[in-house]
């Protein structure tokens, strides 16, 4: 009796150790690649799976979307400006075949390629196009990424740069460039400005000059402006033409002497005579 126990009770472990080694349960995002003796005889899952123990061997690939950091890489820009930049990527298994056949650990060779190519493609760009076009450069990075993990039935999703780390001085190199940029654009707007008051005050200045009139009014309005702020100067416009006259006047007098026996002559000679016969 006890013989058959312990026979019943052997018989029971192996078929337990039987069923714990042929019975496999995958979840949904989870596939299996099957080798038969070595050799690939499938894909199965999810769901519950039964495999021959000895004979069979599973392993397990995961579907969902990896996310991996890059680490930080030292990038020489094509201006010749050292950086360090790191990213992350994400991607995902579509064929589990080729993702265990093809390549020993997809992870770390995903990892490698995608640390190269972020080296080989900022190092083609400028530090500026590293700073503004980011957007431009995840797509070649991930575009260079996706062709090359294809044959290993990996698709790059995405690729994001996450920072780019400049030393001190190039900092404050920028900033300068930066300060100097802003300086610039002012000046232009100043210019600007100038030039476009100065167009319109020709455009008043032609309006006014065809009719005298509309002078005389804005000298009106000048003086209402004074005397509204109730100051105690008073101011009388003169026009400029007036003052022209004068000047013109006084030039002609200092540049042409009056001649001699001039009609300044004999008024002088008629009063010199007057007073001789009043004596």
């Amino acid at each position: 009796m006890i013989f058959d126990y312990v026979a019943y009770l052997v018989l029971a472990l192996l078929v337990a150790g039987f069923l714990a080694s042929a019975i496999r349960v995958l979840r949904e995002y989870e596939r299996g690649v099957v080798f038969t003796l070595g050799r690939f005889t499938g894909v199965k899952g999810p769901g519950l799976i039964i495999l021959v123990p000895f004979v069979q061997q599973m392993v397990r690939v995961d579907l969902r979307v990896i996310v991996q950091d890059v680490p930080t890489q030292d990038v020489i820009s094509r201006d010749n400006v050292s950086v360090k930049v790191n990213a992350v990527i994400y991607f995902r298994i579509v064929d589990p075949e080729r993702a265990i056949i093809k390549v020993e650990h997809f992870m770390a060779a995903t990892s490698q390629l995608a640390q190269t190519t972020l080296r080989s493609v900022l190092g083609k760009h400028e530090l500026d196009e590293m700073l503004a076009e980011r957007d431009r450069l995840n797509a070649d990075i991930q575009q260079i990424l996706d062709q090359q993990t294809d044959a290993w039935g990996i698709k790059v999703a995405n690729v994001e740069i996450k920072h780019v780390d400049l030393n001190e001085s190039m900092v404050r190199a920028i900033a300068k460039q930066a300060e100097a940029e802003r300086l610039r654009r002012a000046k232009v707007i100043n210019a600007a400005g100038e030039q476009q008051a100065a167009e319109k005050l020709v455009e008043a200045g032609k309006l006014l000059a065809a009719e005298p009139r509309a002078m005389q009014l804005r000298y009106f309005a000048a003086l209402h402006d004074i005397a509204s702020e109730r100051s105690s100067t008073i101011v009388f416009p003169l026009p400029v033409d007036l003052l022209s006259r004068i000047s013109e006047a006084v030039e002609r007098q200092t540049v042409t002497p009056p001649a001699a026996g001039s009609q300044d002559d004999v008024h002088t000679a008629e009063v010199s005579s007057l007073g001789a016969k009043r004596a």
